[in-house]
Parts: structure tokens; sequence; C-alpha cells
């Protein structure tokens, strides 16, 4: 693998929470800064926070969320909007620079989660709502958090941006086809309505936000760029709180099925990202980039595909999941950042 150096998807110090914005300004590569590594621990700091508190709020008081049930997409396509601003040519030319890597995490992203989803479900014996709610969220593509757990990490940052690129890019055809394979058997599946939704959601927010950054370029984007994290994790636990407030009635019953389900299927995902990366023979900071890639999932997306087109009760295993990836990803982050970076083996990338 080569040691190029490459921007992440923002120009500025800021990071990126759950399925939007913020990055550090310095590829895998480059010397970090202590402006990035704060901005980076804040980010991991401030979305699990801001998630729990809004859960516990929906769960306390679901009368003030229930109403704003329909603004679930909207809310989505903010987050999908701030993710659009921070991508330049140079992060797709990036792909085509290491299309084997790129591909292996893709693959491993797209095969690991919805499987381990699949295999979970079946041996916890959920209920259909819940199963399906599980297996869309292992169904759904990276979320960009993974790209900080990366940073903090001392991984591939790069290659982790390619690959959080790439999936969410492929997710509105990957996404519902998967989704009706594996969760068909448990409820109607309607791959149709779920891949317009997602276009509307998320690809059409990503290319408004691209477009945006063009007209404002870098300086406009550096302007605004300390605003979106936080934009995002507002906006995330928005979510979180009318999904749960939308199934507050059942919590009490199912959530702890639903936490260790969640457990599982993260813990299985970040374990085989690595091990899928050392099998293709890519270095140890493609090997922990890709752990995240796989481990952690845009579970945004899945929390309102879940709602729309299932019910709120599908839509809880996303909520758990939005809480839980951001607090194992920070503690393998910073277990691997104690660990020593080898070159062993030779990256085909």
């Amino acid at each position: 693998m080569t040691n190029e150096q490459h921007p992440t998807p923002a120009t500025t110090d800021s990071v990126t929470t759950d399925s939007a914005t913020t990055h550090s300004t310095s590829g895998a590569d480059a010397v970090e800064t202590p402006a990035q590594r704060r901005a980076a621990m804040i980010a991991v700091t401030v979305l699990p926070i801001a998630v729990v508190i809004a859960g516990l709020w929906g769960y306390n008081s679901p009368s003030t969320f229930t109403s704003h049930a329909s603004w679930v997409p909207y809310l989505l396509g903010v987050v999908m909007f701030t993710m659009g601003l921070t991508l330049t040519p140079r992060d797709f030319a990036a792909v085509l620079r290491r299309p084997w890597a790129v591909l292996i995490g893709l693959a491993a992203h797209y095969v690991i989660m919805p499987g381990a989803g699949w295999i979970i479900a079946h041996a916890l014996n959920l209920s259909p709502e819940l199963a399906v709610g599980l297996i869309l969220v292992g169904c759904a593509p990276s979320g960009t958090a993974s790209n900080v757990m990366t940073f903090l990490s001392k991984g591939d940052v790069a290659l982790g941006v390619s690959v959080a690129t790439v999936s969410t890019l492929a997710a509105p055809v990957v996404t519902p086809l998967l989704t009706a394979f594996l969760a068909g058997s448990y409820l109607h599946v309607d791959a149709g309505s779920m891949m317009v939704d997602i276009v509307k959601t998320v690809l059409v927010p990503i290319v408004l936000g691209v477009v945006v950054r063009l007209i404002i370029r870098d300086k406009g984007v550096r302007a605004i760029a300390p605003a979106l994290p936080w934009i995002s994790a507002f906006v995330i636990a928005w979510i979180v709180a009318i999904v749960v407030a939308g199934s507050a009635g059942k919590l009490a019953k199912v959530g702890g099925i639903v936490f260790l389900a969640v457990v599982l299927h993260n813990g299985f995902g970040l374990l085989l990202g690595y091990i899928a990366a050392r099998f293709a023979g890519l270095d140890v900071k493609a090997r922990r980039a890709l752990a995240f890639e796989v481990g952690m999932q845009n579970s945004g997306l899945a929390a309102t595909l879940a709602k729309v087109h299932f019910s709120p009760l599908a839509a809880l295993p996303s909520a758990v999941f939005s809480v839980w990836h951001n607090v194992s990803g920070a503690i393998l982050a910073a277990w691997f950042a104690r660990q020593p970076v080898g070159e062993r083996e030779p990256s085909r990338g």
C-alpha cells in the first residue's frame, strides 16, 4: 500500500458523526495536529451522549416526538447533504488509485454485516419486526463516523473514506436488494419503493452537497465546517428520539434482546472486517480502516427506512446501533492507537 497523503472529506479540523460530516484535514499518514485529535475526540464523545439523551427523552415523553414521524426522511436528507459538502474530486480519484483495497472493503461490508444480521436474528429468535430491523441495519452503507475512528486508531483514513463513499453511493441498489433477499421471509419488503426512498434521502442530498461545495469552494466550506458535526449530532439524535418514541410502549419488553443483538452484530463486523483485510493481504493500517468500515453502519439511514417501510419497532435496532457502535468504535480505536503499526504484509491496494 502506498503511503500517499490524501485529504479526508473535509478541509478543516472538523470531524464526522454517524452519517455525516467531519473529518481531519490530513490523510492517514499525515502528522496529526492536537486540534485534529481534539475535534475527533469531541465527535466520538458528543454523538453517543446526544443520542442517549434523545433516546431517554423520546422514551419518557413520546408524545413530544411521535408527531414528528413524517420528518425523519427530511432529517436524514440534512445529514447526507452535509456529507456531500465534504466530498471532493480527490476523494473519488482515490477510489480509482486503489481499486483492490476499496473492492475488498465494499465486498466485506455488504457480505459480513447483512449475513451477520440474518444469523443473529435467527439465533436469537427475534420477532419479525426486530429481525427485519437488525438485517436492515446490516444492509446499510458505512457510517462516516468510521472515518473518525480510523483517524483515532492511526489507520488508513484515505481508504476508509473511499470505502464509505462507495458503499453509500451503492446503497440505492444494494441495500434494498439485500434486505429483500435476507428479510423477505419475515415481512414483505418493497425493494423498488425502498430504492426510490434511498435515492431521495441519500443520493440526491449528497449530490446537492457536492454541487454546493463546487459553488462555495473550499473557503466557503471552511467557514461553515465547525458547525457541521454539531448539526449532524443534533439531527441524528432527533431521529433516534422519534424512533424510540414510536416504540416506547414496547421498549421495556424488548430492550434487552435488542441490545444483545446489536452488540453481537457490531462486534462481529469489527472483528471480521479486520480479518477479511488481513486475508486480502492489506497492511495493518488498512485492516484497522476496514474493521471500522465493516462494523459501523449508517444507522440513521437504517432507522429511517425501517420506520417508513415497516414500523417504529423495526427501527429500534438502528437506534440502539447508533449509540453502541460509537462507543465500541471509540474503545477499539483507543486500543488500536496503543498498538504498533507494522508493515509486515504487503498491500495489494
